[in-house]
């Protein structure tokens, strides 16, 4: 039996960030792993910032550039009135991306980037706020508060964004229906007219063909460092200097940032030229407000603040009589140091406690360079009836341990090495469940992770039945088994071969350390 099950994001109360807690995990990593061990991937797209991934280079254009305006005209639809719209990713239906108020193909060539990072815990919107920030902040702008939990549209939201040849009541009234007075309005198109400028070939009646073979794309910029943040936007436009397409365009009609600038008698650009403090700081709030304005009923996390020591990638996996442990550990804020001294140890069921090195595996960064961190590597063989319930680690003989709460591991279920692939053609396996004996289980339950009809991230359960009577692995586990197939399992994209092994306990969900994929298991032999 399927159970098909729309992710939607997880409440989170305002306790502090506690590992594990597996949508608080994913967000924190693809925030802050972003450069070096264990990166992400995201930040790549902007190294250097002036990179275009979609064009030869000098194109004068860049991707940062384009996910800032991504997420604006995402979040444009909303509608404070009624609740609807904002930054739910809409953006990415063609209905949307086809209208005039979203002309150009910056949108669909960020989400084509984007949707290769979301799942079931970080939305698509997720990703879309994250870049806007990401490209700020690793373009030399301020740190700005990242929040998850958005939910991903089912289709598009209702016309909404301004354009460039409206009045600047027009503007006004936009703005103010999304949630921001005019003063703010200044203050957001200043913050993301630092980035970009306007395309020849999206607006050719603003735009002529520059014939530039430094700027291959025809783009008309909106100060003159349009890849990086500082405050140029502002003050070439007090200066008289500016050759912002939308202040000194030939078609006065078109010159929105004009209007919307001097609308308060350039008091605000005036504040911002003066002090670049003060335009940062202003663009830090205004921009974490835009990326936070969601469909009313949705409730974002916490500000996502980087664990100062983070397990990754930890694996428990039921091998005979043993349990194999391994995983890694990141120290926030740390570089290598070949005299540093790191160990784990962890806590079994019997009151025994245990201890072996860890083994330094790499070095990661974020925020170009801003942060980095120190990870290291461990690897255990533990015996299967002591198990394991928490872990700690001493670093240079200082405990690490979450202020006293310890990393909790479960070990009550677990992906069993006797799992095998039966056929290859189609690619058919057995897998194991191994269940610690006393637990007692509910359901227990293989999770995959697809795409639905509209590419949102779903998951796919299918229940592992109870056995008949249970096999035994070892003195401390039996064995669930199912056997499964990649062509008999999800919806709207190509089927699936990663499993998660979830229990429901008690009421209360537990998942196994660690993912299993069906074509990497060894050939059965019985």
């Amino acid at each position: 039996m399927f159970a098909i099950t729309l992710l939607a994001s997880l409440a989170v109360g305002a306790n502090a960030y506690i590992w594990p807690s597996p949508q608080l995990d994913a967000l924190e990593s693809i925030r802050y792993d972003q450069d070096g061990h264990r990166s992400q991937g995201i930040s790549v797209f902007l190294e250097p910032c002036d990179l275009f991934i979609f064009s030869a280079s000098p194109s004068g254009r860049a991707d940062s550039a384009d996910w800032i305006r991504t997420a604006y005209h995402d979040m444009a639809t909303h509608n404070v009135a009624d609740g609807s719209g904002g930054l739910d990713a809409s953006i990415r239906f063609l209905e949307e991306q086809s209208r005039p108020e979203n002309a150009g193909d910056g949108f669909g060539n960020t989400i084509t980037v984007f949707l290769a990072h979301a799942n079931r815990y970080v939305s698509i919107a997720d990703v879309i706020a994250l870049g806007a920030i990401m490209a700020v902040e690793n373009c030399g702008g301020p740190e700005i508060a990242f929040r998850g939990g958005r939910v991903d549209a089912g289709e598009p939201n209702l016309p909404g964004v301004p354009e460039p040849q409206q009045d600047l009541q027009s503007h006004i009234d936009s703005f103010a229906r999304q949630g921001f007075t005019p003063t703010e309005m200044i203050g957001l198109v200043a913050c993301g007219h630092t980035f970009g400028g306007v395309q020849h070939d999206t607006f050719p009646d603003i735009v002529p063909d520059l014939h530039d073979p430094g700027n291959l794309k025809s783009v008309a910029h909106f100060d003159t460092t349009f890849s990086h943040f500082d405050n140029n936007v502002a003050t070439e436009y007090i200066s008289g200097t500016t050759q912002n397409p939308l202040v000194v365009g030939a078609n006065d009609t078109t010159n929105s940032d004009k209007r919307i600038f001097s609308s308060d008698g350039n008091a605000t650009m005036l504040s911002f030229a003066n002090s670049p403090e003060l335009f940062a700081s202003t663009c830090a709030d205004l921009l974490a407000r835009m990326v936070d304005t969601v469909p009313r009923g949705v409730q974002l996390t916490e500000v996502i603040k980087p664990l100062l020591v983070k397990p990754a990638a930890v694996q428990l996996i039921l091998d005979g009589s043993n349990l194999q442990f391994s995983g890694e550990v990141r120290f926030w804020n740390k570089t290598a140091d070949p005299n540093r001294s790191v160990s784990l140890q962890w806590d079994d069921n019997v009151g025994g406690t245990h201890n072996v090195s860890t083994q330094a595996s790499g070095v990661s960064s974020a925020v170009a360079g801003r942060f980095t961190a120190a990870w290291y590597a461990f690897n255990s063989t533990l015996d299967a009836v002591a198990g394991i319930t928490s872990m700690r680690f001493l670093v240079d003989g200082k405990v690490e341990d979450q202020n006293g709460v310890g990393f909790a591991v479960q070990d009550g279920i677990l992906y069993s090495k006797t799992s095998c692939l039966q056929s290859q053609n189609p690619l058919t396996g057995r897998l194991d469940v191994a269940v610690r004996n006393g637990l007692n289980p509910t359901h227990v339950f293989l999770e995959q992770e697809v795409r639905d009809s509209v590419n949102r991230p779903v998951v796919v359960s299918i229940e592992v039945p109870r056995p008949a009577q249970a096999l035994a692995a070892n003195d401390a586990y039996s064995l669930w088994s199912i056997t499964v197939a990649d062509n008999n399992v999800g919806v709207g994209s190509s089927p699936a071969t990663a499993f998660t092994i979830t229990a429901e306990v008690g009421g209360v969900n537990i998942t196994a350390n660690g993912g299993q994929f069906l074509a990497t298991l060894p050939a059965c032999t019985t």
